[in-house]
Formats: structure tokens, sequence, C-alpha cells
């Protein structure tokens, strides 16, 4: 892998414009950064050190933590001021809510630094006329991962046949999904499914599935609407495979990294999930279950459209950065060409043209990876993004433990959805949005 590209660019300023290469040089220079943390994430932090060495400064990582915790931790800085550090992880499902502490990258970057992202995930990223991140390779929709040793069994083919009344083929429905699911576990020790069952997590798959259902997050109106037919049928799939012990029961618990885990373990049939974990869950040093990993698109609701909540991982530079074009360095490090054919070589999924295009090539000789890429490819097509308001992520931390409660039997499906429209609507008034 080439260290970094050192044609001369320009270098656009708030005050004028210089002419500086990247990544530059930063002698001296020690930038405090914010990231999300996790095992798929290491590979590229490990780049940091290049960076460093190019540019003569240093990267102090202050905190590292999931996007939901980290999430916290910055609101709590703003609310104290102290929004000193420079790079901090963003997502776009998380910038609408801040974007008066992040720079304009543009006014940091020369626009050929841009020029090769996929212009909508750029546009995405724009917040009040500032790109207040950049993509990396981590454009996130989900896709369905299962064990393809299940659904070759002939035994398991002639039983699901005569118990369900259809052949045996990987989930083109939710409806199928959780048939299958529940025909698959076998508590305690091999379960159908499993799902994330806090934070955003759950709210966002509930609001996918919902719409996939034919319902409504948000109405015209910007009101919640959730609490609805189609949001009733959604959450009681949800309660009816927690009930069926088809998931396990630790799933109010789970995030992502559970998730990952638990598919990789070789304990769980179905995994519906993001497009990182792609390597690890075929690579026999992480996965039990390398080997055996089938990959198809994301399944249909009852309205006929496929599930398809996306958005994607990026880096910021605070506005309070002493050091915005070391720190604008930095974030344009972890997301250019060669960081990105690193993150994408273990399964996620680009934000540059010229990797989409190196990752299709390398795929022609990678069977599985070819099959993967096509699930998601048709996944994107049907990707939408969070609603576009500035309160998802407060909405979501209202919802959630409705939906836990209605998934642990405490409330009924109609009382927690009720539930959580009221304190949603809540939200949204306190925000000035109702």
């Amino acid at each position: 892998m080439k260290l970094l590209t050192t044609t001369a660019l320009v270098l656009v300023g708030a005050t004028g414009v210089m002419a500086q290469d990247l990544p530059g040089k930063f002698d001296g220079v020690t930038v405090q950064a914010k990231l999300i943390g996790g095992q798929q994430y290491e590979a590229l932090y490990a780049r940091i050190a290049e960076w460093e060495a190019a540019t003569g400064a240093k990267v102090d990582v202050i905190s590292k933590k999931n996007h939901f915790e980290l999430d916290r931790e910055i609101k709590s800085d703003i609310a104290t001021g102290q929004l000193g550090w420079c790079v901090g992880s963003n997502h776009s499902s998380f910038a609408p809510q801040y974007p008066g502490i992040y720079a304009d990258l543009r006014a940091l970057l020369p626009a050929e630094a841009l020029a090769d992202f996929v212009p909508a995930t750029l546009d995405a990223a724009t917040l009040e006329d500032k790109l207040v991140m950049l993509p990396r390779a981590q454009f996130d929709v989900s896709a369905v991962y299962y064990q393809k040793s299940l659904y070759e069994d002939e035994a398991n083919k002639i039983a699901f046949k005569e118990k369900l009344g259809y052949d045996l083929a990987p989930p083109y429905t939710w409806d199928q999904l959780a048939d299958q699911a529940k025909f698959f576990a076998n508590p305690p020790d091999f379960y159908g499914t499993q799902y994330a069952g806090k934070e955003e997590a759950i709210a966002g798959r509930f609001y996918e599935m919902l719409l996939s259902n034919g319902g409504e997050f948000l109405d015209a109106e910007g009101k919640p609407a959730f609490n609805s037919e189609a949001g009733a049928a959604t959450l009681q799939w949800f309660v009816d495979l927690y009930k069926a012990g088809a998931v396990p029961s630790g799933v109010p618990n789970y995030l992502w990294d559970d998730l990952g885990q638990g598919f990789a373990s070789g304990t769980v049939a179905i995994d519906h999930d993001w497009p990182g974990w792609m390597g690890f869950f075929n690579d026999p040093a992480s996965s039990k279950i390398a080997g055996n990993v089938g990959v198809a698109p994301p399944p249909k609701g009852s309205s006929g459209a496929r599930s398809g909540w996306s958005g994607f991982h990026g880096f910021s530079v605070t506005e309070d950065c002493a050091t915005p074009e070391a720190a604008a360095s930095l974030v344009w490090f972890l997301t250019n060409e060669d960081s990105q054919k690193l993150e994408s070589g273990a399964g996620p999924l680009p934000t540059r043209n010229a990797v989409w295009d190196h990752i299709i090539a390398e795929a022609a000789s990678d069977p599985y990876r070819a099959e993967a890429l096509a699930a998601f490819q048709v996944a994107a097509q049907g990707a939408y993004p969070v609603p576009r308001t500035p309160s998802w992520i407060e909405i979501t931390n209202v919802v959630y433990p409705e939906l836990q409660a209605a998934i642990l039997g405490d409330k009924s499906v109609e009382d927690a959805l009720n539930a959580a429209a009221e304190e949603a609507t809540q939200v949204l008034e306190d925000a000035g949005e109702l």
C-alpha cells in the first residue's frame, strides 16, 4: 500500500489560499481525537502511525467508545464548553444534532481532495451549507447473512416444507425470516436469529421494518405516526421472536458488536447485519462459520418494499480546534483512497468511486465476496436515511425503552407504542420542531 499522495494541492483557508502538500507537515502538533471503538475499526486506526510519520504530528486518542456512548460524551462537551479536541468520529444519523460544533471541511481541504467521493454521501454530510464530515468506507445498509449448511441439509428441507408449507430458502420477507428463525431455534444452545435491542439500534431496525410494512415513523407534518396498525405489526414481530425463544434472552441489551460476535460463534442461524462484518464472518481466525456463510438481500415487508435503513460513518473537525489544518489532514488521510481500500477489504462498502471499482474487480475471483456485494448492491438500491430531524437520536432515546417494554412483556404492543409516540412528540415540541 502506498503511503500517501504527494502531489501539491491548494489548501483553501478561511483567510486566504496557501500551497500545501497533503498530508502536509505539522511538526510538534498534537491532534486530540475522539473515535468510535470496535474491532472492525482497528485496522484503519493502525494507519494513524503512517500519518504521524509523514506529517511530524502526533495523535492523542482521548476517547474510544461505541457511538452511543460517544454521542453522550460529545453532548456533555457541548454543555460544558469543552470542545478543544479536534477530530471526532461522526455518523450521518448523529450529525444533524450538532452541526454548529464542526468546521466546514471545504474551507480546510482542496476541491481535488473531495472529488472522488460519491456525491450523495457528501450531500448527506453537508448541513447548513457546511461539509461537516468526510465519509469513511463505512456506507451501511443491511443484508441477510445465514449459515448455508442449514439450508442445504435435506432433512431440514423436508421438515420445513412439512411444517411451513413452502420450500426452505434464504428469507425473502420478514415473515419468512421469523418462520425460519423459529424453525432453527434450539435454545439455549442455538438460536434462529438475533437483533440489537437497545439505543438507536432497536429504534432504527423498528423504523426500517415499519417502512417496509407500509407505515410512517413521522408523518408529513413531522409528527410521530408509528403507533399505527403497521407499527403494531412491526413491533409484534420482535415480541413474537423473543417470546418463542428464537433469539437469545439477552437481546434487549445487545448492540452491534454483540450481533457480530454472536453470529461468528456459530450459534445463530440468520443475522440481518451490516457489510462491515463481511470479512470477519468468513475469516477462520475470527469465525467458526467461515466458509459456511451465505448472503442475501434484505427482506421485504408486507408492503412489498425492502427494508433499507442506511447511513455512513465519517470524521469531523471541531470549530474550536487550535490546529484545524492538521486535523483536516488527518481526516482526509483516514478517508483517502488507500484507507478506503483497507477498510473495504474487510467488507465495508466504500464512499469513493475509485474504491468501488477496486472492490468489484477484486470480487471477480472471490465467490463469497461477489455474492455479498451483489446482495448489498440490491440493498443499496432501496436505501434511505433516518428522518431528517435534529431530534432523531433524542427521539430514539425515548422510543427504545418502550420497545423493550413490549419485547419483555411488561407492556402491550399498543400501550408501548402509544407511550413512545407521546414521549417522542414531547421531544419534538421541546426542540421547537412541532
